[in-house]
């Protein structure tokens, strides 16, 4: 019987990231996780990710200058999303819908990361009845999308906060999304169309995660006294915490150390400091009570607690959580897309047959009524 999952299989190699699932480890292109996230722009990563090496300052220059000139979004792809917020669709529908529309003016890979964050703002202000906001260009990636999505000078404190974001889900091995870029690229077909596919991958529940719920845990429980009973009560009748347990980690998520210390930053500098304390001790609680119950399963926290409470802090609301995942992720599609054009062959996995054989014809007169 095959693999169902391709779990354990080999299909690439890679010098974007590697995942250590039973230390706990996390790699992008060379640089541990929390060494990068927490120091880079978002333009530095992306950078990296798609050239091997930080760039200099010139270079970084450059890059920022020809992202700030691809965010301008064309007048086909705002009517689009009008017409997508009229309908009423989710983000994430409307964001897949309109990143087939960069091809109309560019297939660059700046025109791609640029325009998905001007795409997501422009969608959530018509959505809301307001109309969508130029992008600034004396402001950078992370900066410009809260600028887009809320109007006002962002405050560099939740700027460093989403950026730290950006920076730690950018890549994270051959997850379903990055996988479906690289097959759809080994066909030798164009880098939107690549895009585009792994974002239909995204879009499913099982793979772009369960942020929101993740702290709809915590407001659930509202005071860290009522935790104990609460969790226990969840646990008891076979009810999955989200946010804990992850199925390549088998100790801590490195990405929910690195969350955790950027939620602490903005919490304590500009956003609600009560909550973090909260969202920290119902994190304890529920730890404990998943050795107790559970014990050697090792189920720690994952990257979807800290996420929900950072882009919480942020002001985004749940909607927009996957949406905001994929302004990060798609800087990594685009470096395995890259990747797998320079050593390319196409990608074809046999499938092992169980079906019946060597049926006879039946004609239709003499089917079962």
């Amino acid at each position: 019987m095959g693999n169902s999952g391709l779990e354990g299989v080999v299909a690439a190699r890679t010098r974007l990231s590697a995942v250590d699932g039973e230390r706990g480890e996390l790699l992008i292109a060379g640089f541990p996780v929390g060494e990068l996230a927490a120091h880079a722009t978002f333009e530095e990563t992306t950078w990296l990710l798609w050239h091997g090496d930080l760039p200099s300052p010139r270079q970084l220059d450059v890059f920022r200058a020809a992202l700030g000139r691809e965010r301008v979004l064309s007048a086909p792809t705002l009517a689009l999303l009008r017409d997508c917020a009229r309908a009423g669709l989710d983000p994430m529908d409307a964001l897949r819908i309109a990143a087939g529309t960069i091809s109309l003016t560019s297939a660059d890979p700046c025109a791609i990361v640029g325009q998905f964050p001007a795409m997501v703002a422009a969608f959530w202000r018509l959505h809301h009845g307001l109309e969508p906001l130029a992008p600034r260009p004396d402001l950078g990636h992370a900066a410009n999308y809260l600028y887009m999505l809320h109007g006002g000078e962002p405050d560099p404190e939740r700027v460093r906060a989403l950026e730290t974001y950006l920076n730690t889900v950018v890549d994270h091995g051959l997850n379903a999304s990055t996988f479906t870029a690289r097959v759809i690229t080994s066909t030798g077909s164009d880098l939107v169309s690549a895009v585009v596919g792994a974002l239909g991958a995204l879009k499913g529940p099982l793979h772009g995660g369960a942020p929101g719920p993740a702290l709809d845990l915590v407001f659930e429980i509202a005071d860290a006294t009522r935790a104990e009973d609460i969790l226990r009560r969840k646990i008891e009748s076979g009810e999955r915490l989200m946010g804990f347990g992850h199925r390549i980690y088998k100790v801590r998520d490195p990405r929910a150390d690195v969350l955790a210390a950027a939620a602490e930053r903005l919490f304590t500098r500009a956003a609600d400091r009560s909550l973090y304390r909260l969202a920290r001790d119902v994190e304890a609680t529920a730890i404990r009570l998943l050795e107790e119950y559970k014990p050697g399963r090792r189920l720690q926290t994952n990257v979807e607690f800290y996420t929900a409470l950072v882009l919480h802090g942020l002001g985004l609301e749940v909607p927009l959580f996957t949406p905001t995942f994929a302004i990060s992720r798609v800087s990594g599609w685009i470096g395995h897309a890259l990747e797998q054009a320079r050593t390319n062959r196409i990608i074809r996995p046999q499938s092992e047959y169980d079906g019946p054989r060597d049926r006879l014809w039946i004609p239709l007169s003499e089917r079962p009524k």
